[in-house]
C-alpha cells in the first residue's frame, strides 16, 4: 500500500519509513474522512448528548492518547498490508455502511464505520501493530453506542432485579409499595423502572472508564486486571440499586415532578461517580492482600 524506501531504527528494531505515499492510500484516507465525518456527527446527535452515551468524548479523548502514547513503542513493527484483503474487506464494509446509514440505524453504522477504520489502518501499519495496539483499538469502540437488541437483552433482568430488590427492600420499612415486573406503586404513585435506571448505562460508562483506569495502571499483570474489571457488573447494579431507591422515595416524599426533574439526572451522575470511586477504592483494598497471598515472588519481581 505504500512505497518503503529506507530504515529507522526505532527502539532497537528496524522501522520502516515510506518516502512516499501511495495512490491507494491517499484513495482510502479521502475515503475514510468521507464515510467517518458525517457518521460521527450522527454519533454526537444521537448518542453523544443523552445519557447513554455522555461517556463518548471522554472515551474518545482518552483513546486517541493512548494510541499517541503506544506507538512509539509499536511503530517500529509497522509494515503495509496486502492490498487484495484490505479491498476486499472494504467491499464487503462499505455497502452495509451505506444501507446503515440510508436507514439510520447509528448502532449499526457506527461500528461499520470503525471497522473500515480498523481495516484502513491495517492496510497502512499492518497485522502485528494492531495486535500490539489491540487494548486502545478495543477501547475506542465505547465511543458508539450498543445495539437496542442487546440493551434489551441484558435489560430486562436486570429491571426486573432492581424492581423486586427495592420493593423488598423498603418493604422493611413499612412504606406501602409493591410491584409487579418492571412497575413499581408506592402510595399513589406508579413508577416505571427503564433502561436509564436499570443500570445499563452505567455499566457501559463504568466499564470503559474503568477498563482505562485498570489498563493505565494494572496492564502487566493481567490476573489482577481481570479480577477488577468482574468487579465493575456487581459495582454498577449495586450503585443503580440505591439510584432507584433514591428515586422511589423521591417520588413518594417530595412528588413525581421532583423525582423525573433534575434530582432524576443529578441522582444518576452522583451513583455513576460513587462507583467509579468504588472502583478505585476496591483497587486500593484489593492490591496489597492481592500482593501479598496470591502474586508469586517470580511475578511480583517481573511486574516490579
Amino acid at each position: 500500500m505504500a512505497t518503503v524506501a529506507n530504515v529507522k531504527v526505532t527502539g532497537g528494531r528496524p522501522s520502516r519509513i515510506p518516502e512516499q505515499v501511495s495512490a491507494s492510500t491517499i484513495v482510502l484516507l479521502v475515503g475514510l474522512l468521507l464515510f467517518s465525518v458525517p457518521t460521527m456527527m450522527f454519533v454526537v446527535e444521537q448518542s453523544w448528548s443523552g445519557e447513554e452515551g455522555a461517556h463518548g468524548p471522554i472515551v474518545l479523548l482518552t483513546g486517541l492518547w493512548l494510541l499517541h502514547r503506544r506507538w512509539r513503542e509499536v511503530s517500529g513493527y509497522a509494515a503495509p498490508a496486502p492490498s487484495g484483503i484490505v479491498w476486499l474487506l472494504l467491499a464487503i464494509l462499505i455497502p452495509l455502511q451505506i444501507f446503515a446509514r440510508i436507514t439510520q440505524i447509528v448502532e449499526i453504522e457506527g461500528y461499520l464505520m470503525y471497522a473500515a477504520v480498523l481495516v484502513i489502518l491495517y492496510s497502512i501499519v499492518g497485522l502485528e501493530v494492531m495486535k500490539r495496539l489491540w487494548f486502545p483499538l478495543f477501547y475506542l469502540a465505547f465511543i458508539f453506542p450498543p445495539p437496542e437488541t442487546f440493551v434489551a437483552f441484558v435489560t430486562v433482568p436486570m429491571k426486573i432485579w432492581l424492581s423486586e430488590a427495592a420493593i423488598w427492600f423498603l418493604t422493611l420499612f413499612g412504606y406501602p409499595i409493591g410491584g409487579e415486573g418492571v412497575r413499581i406503586y408506592i402510595g399513589q404513585y406508579e413508577l416505571l423502572v427503564a433502561a436509564a435506571c436499570s443500570g445499563i448505562n452505567s455499566i457501559i460508562s463504568l466499564s470503559a472508564i474503568s477498563l482505562f483506569y485498570i489498563y493505565i495502571r494494572h496492564q502487566a499483570r493481567w490476573r489482577y486486571a481481570l479480577l477488577l474489571v468482574l468487579l465493575i457488573v456487581p459495582v454498577a447494579l449495586v450503585a443503580n440499586f440505591f439510584r432507584v431507591l433514591i428515586l422511589i422515595l423521591l417520588t413518594y416524599h417530595a412528588g413525581e415532578a421532583a423525582a423525573q426533574g433534575f434530582l432524576h439526572n443529578f441522582a444518576g451522575i452522583v451513583m455513576f461517580a460513587i462507583a467509579l470511586m468504588t472502583i478505585f477504592g476496591l483497587d486500593v483494598i484489593l492490591k496489597p492482600l492481592w500482593d501479598r497471598y496470591i502474586e508469586t515472588p517470580e511475578e511480583e519481581a517481573v511486574h516490579g
